[in-house]
């Protein structure tokens, strides 16, 4: 049985961050459970961070460099995908979103998503599906249908005692295991081939085309 990629997405600024423990809990659940179903995993985490000036580039020229190149295609061709952003002013941050920005809008059409969130408080947890299902709603993409949130106290051993976060983690990535599972993999692409990453048939003129008049 071919190896499945999961990709994982984390847009944290801090170094450490709690958005990327909090991408790194989820991927190694969801890791975890398909191994328990003797479905091979492989995880390949990409930190926006160390992409910012990259995408700006991108957003303003029609252009990947490199690095950046290498993360659009390792998130459009894989079998699933973990993205989890920090919560500002009420919604995901404005890298999140800029990163989602220079994917081809048809690039994660069917692709199983887990969508994760942390902030100061758990007052925020709602932003998970007013302001961030949403944009994967948009693109065609298939979230499951629980999202992973983490407030502060989640960290300091003070969260809901109801559903603390290793059982929020847990439910979330048994969603998307199963979601995994019941795809076929996805074959793995040229990493240079356009087609890859922008989607077929279309060329970076028809992403230049896109941008002229924005």
């Amino acid at each position: 049985m071919a190896t499945r990629r999961i990709a994982v997405v984390s847009a944290g600024l801090s170094n450490p961050s709690s958005t990327r423990m909090l991408a790194d809990r989820m991927a190694a659940e969801t890791t975890r459970l398909l191994r328990e179903r003797e479905i091979e995993v492989s995880v390949d985490v990409i930190e926006l961070r160390d992409l910012a000036h990259d995408i700006t580039n991108n957003l303003l020229t029609g252009f990947a460099p490199p690095a950046l190149e290498t993360a659009i295609n390792t998130v459009v061709s894989a079998d699933a995908l973990i993205a989890v952003t920090p919560i500002f002013s009420t919604s995901y941050s404005g890298l999140f979103k800029s990163f989602i920005d220079v994917l081809d809008p048809d690039s994660l059409t069917g692709k199983p998503v887990l969508i994760g969130a942390n902030a100061g408080t758990a007052r925020h947890s709602l932003a998970i599906d007013y302001a961030i299902r949403p944009v994967f709603a948009y693109l065609h993409a298939e979230p499951v249908s629980t999202g992973v949130f983490a407030a502060s106290s989640d960290w300091g051993g003070g969260g809901d005692d109801v559903a603390p976060l290793a059982k929020r983690v847990e439910k979330g990535a048994k969603e998307l295991a199963d979601a995994i599972a019941r795809k076929d993999a996805v074959a793995t692409g040229d990493p240079f081939d356009p087609a890859t990453y922008l989607g077929e048939g279309r060329s970076f003129g028809h992403l230049l085309g896109g941008l002229a008049g924005e």
